[in-house]
């Protein structure tokens, strides 16, 4: 190795110093790229949502990531570009799509969270950070940064509330306009059928009930009257023979019998009973054998002068009022029982008509005060939100000018240039010593050969070697310098001005 070194020391300082030279050149002339950072803080809800529940939906991390996208728009970034005047020489020679993505990939969001017990990270502030050139420049485009994610997560949010109350209130006007339809449809059905309605079964059986106990009491009436009128009718027919007025035969007193036990026979059996359809034939027989026996016409009859006749006239006048009175009664009750036999028989039908509307209604009510009481709800939030009482950024931490740059780490780079010098330089030596075919000892001579060395004849130095010898050592040197300043020259040529050179070194760091 002492001998390796003694013949190629210079070549090794050669490699060493131009490789070294280069890489000094390069870490010396590369810029400095300053960084800035703002820290948010995310501000919790200021009232609890025990009390007011906020309509904004979404997790805070997605939200972020909207407002990032809306922040890093092209819109906005060239407004931004524009207004600090960012990235000169790269809009010189490049399109403005190249400048924008060159600027997306200088901001960096940092999220910061903790760990709940559920094992779920809820975020509690980010960081916001933005590199460049200049300092100054750099912390108040961070700081534009910044206030960019506050206000747009403000406008997110009362946007998203304002969204959800005006979602809500159509919502709730469509309800209130199906509910008044139905609350119409339900009072037209009640008045159409008024007395079929299911609540209504009750009272119609008990009037029902009652009509059928006045009938029989009216019956029972209907039938003392005509005994009255009989008694009557023989009393006269006793005090004035002449009168031409006749007891009253069999008939009238078994049709009175007849309705009697077919009344009675209706409270128990319907109409088509056998019963029933026997008695009404019989009175039907008796009516018309009745109305066929009655005489067309009958000469009036003397008036009588005797009192008790006179008496007697008059009563049998007001017993036939009365029967004629209770006759028209019959009727009306009959007409009545009639009408609200039809209501029960109807109330089945009409009941499940009712239930009908009265289900689609009670659903369309519920939904109706469910929706009001979001939509009260909605308004609230809204409220909150436009007062900035709701989850709000705060900005902590502004951006400051940096003091020292960020990158490049030029110590780093100068260590890395000479270890990267020390190997090129060992490399070309080995590579040297390969190439060389020529022997330096008499040792290395005998270790290929078994020819023994009869002589060895020391290296003859002439003076016109050793001019020779200077001549190139001067040439050597020269051409070293020169190398040297060319390599210099395109070191700063290269680094000048190349952030990308920048960024790629400080991703190969540690």
């Amino acid at each position: 190795m002492l001998e390796v070194w003694s013949r190629r020391k210079w070549l090794a300082v050669v490699v060493v110093v131009l490789v070294f030279a280069g890489t000094a050149g390069i870490a010396k002339f590369l810029p400095d790229i300053y960084r800035s950072t703002a820290t948010v803080l995310v501000e919790r809800h200021q009232v609890a949502e025990t009390f007011v529940r906020s309509s904004v939906t979404g997790e805070l991390d997605t939200r972020l990531q909207t407002i990032s996208q809306e922040i890093l728009s092209r819109a906005r970034l060239v407004d931004l570009i524009t207004r600090f005047g960012l990235y000169r020489d790269v809009r010189e020679r490049a399109p403005i799509e190249t400048v924008v993505e060159k600027m997306r990939r200088d901001i960096q969001l940092e999220l910061k969270g903790v760990d709940q017990t559920t094992g779920r990270t809820v975020t509690v502030a980010f960081n916001l950070s933005y590199r460049g050139r200049d300092p100054e420049t750099v912390a108040g485009v961070t700081n534009t940064l910044a206030s960019f994610y506050v206000e747009e997560n403000s406008k997110i949010r009362e946007r998203q509330a304002a969204g959800t109350a005006q979602f809500l209130k159509v919502q709730l006007d469509e309800t209130k306009r199906r509910l008044d339809e139905q609350d119409r449809r339900l009072n037209d059905f009640r008045t159409r059928h008024v007395g079929e309605l299911p609540q209504q079964m009750a009272v119609n059986l008990a009037t029902l009930e009652r009509l059928h106990a006045q009938l029989h009491l009216g019956s029972a009436n209907q039938l003392r009257a005509m005994d009255r009128r009989a008694t009557v009718l023989k009393e006269l027919a006793e005090a004035d023979p002449g009168s031409g007025v006749g007891v009253p035969d069999a008939t009238s007193a078994r049709l009175a019998k007849l309705k009697q036990e077919l009344l009675d026979l209706r409270r128990r059996f319907t109409d088509k009973y056998p019963d029933v359809v026997r008695v009404k034939m019989e009175i039907a027989a008796l009516e018309r054998e009745m109305a066929e026996a009655k005489p067309d016409a009958s000469p009036a009859p003397a008036a009588s002068a005797d009192p008790a006749v006179l008496r007697l006239r008059a009563a049998l006048r007001e017993v036939g009022a009365e029967i004629e009175a209770l006759k028209a009664e019959e009727q009306r009750l009959r007409r009545d029982i009639a009408a609200y036999q039809r209501r029960v028989e109807n109330a089945p039908q009409r009941e499940q008509e009712f239930k009908e509307l009265s289900r689609d209604y009670d659903m369309t009510k519920d939904l109706y005060a469910s929706l009001l009481k979001r939509y009260e709800d909605a308004q609230l939030a809204e409220s909150m939100e436009q007062r900035q009482q709701g989850e709000q950024f705060r900005i902590l931490d502004a951006a400051l000018p940096a003091r020292l740059p960020a990158a490049p780490n030029r110590l780093r780079l100068m260590l890395m240039g000479l270890m990267v010098s020390l190997g090129i330089a060992a490399a070309a030596v080995m590579l040297a010593e390969h190439v060389d075919t020529s022997f330096h000892t008499i040792d290395s001579l005998r270790a290929i050969t078994k020819a023994p060395v009869l002589v060895s004849i020391p290296l003859i130095v002439s003076d016109a070697d050793r001019r020779r010898k200077k001549w190139r050592q001067c040439l050597t040197a020269a051409s070293v310098l020169v190398a040297l300043a060319l390599i210099v020259q395109a070191s700063a040529y290269i680094a000048r001005g190349n952030e990308q050179l920048v960024t790629m070194l400080g991703r190969s760091g540690p």
